[in-house]
């Protein structure tokens, strides 16, 4: 029987990234850092409402841009109103002259990197519908901007370990990865490396070095949690001005860790005397967020990610997606969940009190484990991790081993629900792992 013809050699030698397995409902799903409760009541109704006869239609798109606006400002205005309570953000300087971006030395004391900051508009800033893009899933907006601004031999510039989705993206157009690992102990973001890769050439470099031509940031960072200052952010865009600085935020309901509040609000606060009006991509028209509502808002079945960023940039991307990649159901979910905060609220805060009570019950027995931002923390077993994620698996619990993965290998990666999931994981870990109580 002759071969088929082979596909590209970089898609010949690519190894998919690994989807979630099968027979996963009716499971207590703590391995892919899922919402564990489902979606809002209006999500369902919404769902529920749309006719028969509208299955037959392609989906249309009109509103949705303009309700995740709607969405944005109403979140970065309340996290700005908040600013003076928040905590700060562990592994940065907790005072940073303006300007200056923050960094942690080698020896985990504070310093400060002399590199400016992007300059806001005198006006105040709002987003425009050109600046959201609307994808299939987060997964499908990374797909895209990989299409539309890697090409073989460019340079992708990430920290390790981070979503493995990144990796076989940049493989299959023949990118060069550069990997930088997080600083131990504790997972620290390794600001001054970055920076360097993205600024410096090497001493062996020759006069054909270029800048990565994208540096992709998990903040948090899935798997580690590890939290970096949206200051931070707008720092490194503002050193990098020929690479594209993309910011996966899809947990940053958990933290507030977003740079959305920065760019919208000057100074930290909304200017009362500013005029509207002002683009706020226009001092850092190189970077990229990308937004989801799977984690929060209880629709990752249904699929839909959002990218906001410089108009030019969400063209480009969304220039390699097709016309109608976003389903009629999810346009109808969508719109839903926007317009139901109070709910997504709600949920993220019942994870985080869930997060502390774990992690109470987690030091007093004395077991390993690493948490700082996201719905999830890694947790080092005592008995082989194979052992007690198959365990788990036999009681019911899903978990996700972190099994050859630098730095983490050997740990569990467990999402967090509500208090009642987690006292259900609580006592069967116990069990599993042969702890006592």
């Amino acid at each position: 029987m002759p071969a088929p013809p082979p596909a590209r050699p970089e898609v010949e030698s690519l190894q998919s990234y690994s989807a979630p397995l099968e027979g996963r409902r009716g499971l207590l799903r703590l391995d892919f850092n899922e919402n564990t409760v489902g979606p809002s009541p209006r999500v369902v109704e919404a769902i529920r409402a749309i006719p028969a006869d509208h299955y037959a239609i392609y989906p249309e798109y009109d509103g949705l841009r303009e309700a995740v606006l709607a969405s944005l400002a109403d979140m970065a205005g309340a996290i700005v109103a908040a600013a003076p309570s928040t905590a700060p953000v562990p592994a940065v300087a907790p005072s940073v002259a303006p300007g200056v971006a923050p960094v942690i030395r080698a020896d985990g004391v504070p310093a400060l990197a002399t590199v400016p900051l992007p300059q806001q508009p005198a006006r105040r800033p709002s987003l425009r519908v050109e600046q959201v893009g609307l994808f299939n899933g987060v997964d499908a907006a990374i797909h895209a901007l990989f299409q539309a601004y890697g090409a073989p031999g460019d340079r992708l510039l990430t920290t390790s370990p981070t979503f493995g989705y990144y990796t076989p993206c940049a493989r299959m157009q023949g990118m060069v990865i550069e990997a930088i690992p997080y600083r131990m102990p504790g997972f620290a973001f390794p600001f001054e490396e970055i920076l360097a890769a993205l600024t410096t050439p090497p001493a062996e470099a020759d006069g054909s070095w270029r800048p990565p031509s994208l540096l992709l940031l998990c903040n948090p960072n899935n798997p580690t949690g590890t939290r970096l200052a949206p200051e931070a952010v707008l720092a490194l865009a503002a050193a990098a001005p020929h690479t594209l600085v993309v910011v996966d935020e899809l947990y940053e309901a958990f933290t507030g860790d977003s740079v959305l509040p920065l760019l919208l609000a000057p100074g930290g606060r909304q200017d009362p005397e500013g005029a509207a009006g002002a683009d706020p991509f226009a001092a850092c028209p190189n970077l990229l967020v990308l937004r989801s509502l799977s984690k929060t808002a209880g629709i990752a079945g249904l699929r839909i990610g959002f990218a906001i960023g410089a108009a030019a940039v969400v063209d480009r991307v969304s220039r390699v997606t097709g016309p109608y990649d976003i389903n009629s159901f999810a346009v109808s979910a969508a719109f839903a969940a926007l317009a139901d905060q109070p709910y997504v609220d709600a949920y993220v805060a019942e994870v985080l009190a869930a997060r502390q009570w774990l992690v109470e019950r987690l030091v007093a027995a004395g077991v390993r484990h690493h948490v700082d931002g996201g719905n999830y923390l890694l947790i080092w077993p005592q008995r082989p991790a194979a052992e007690v994620d198959q365990a788990l698996r036999e009681a019911g619990i899903l978990v996700r081993s972190m099994a050859g993965k630098p730095l983490i290998d050997g740990s569990l990666r467990v999402s967090l629900g509500t208090l009642e999931q987690m006292g259900r994981f609580w006592e069967a870990f116990v069990v599993c792992d042969a702890r006592p109580i």
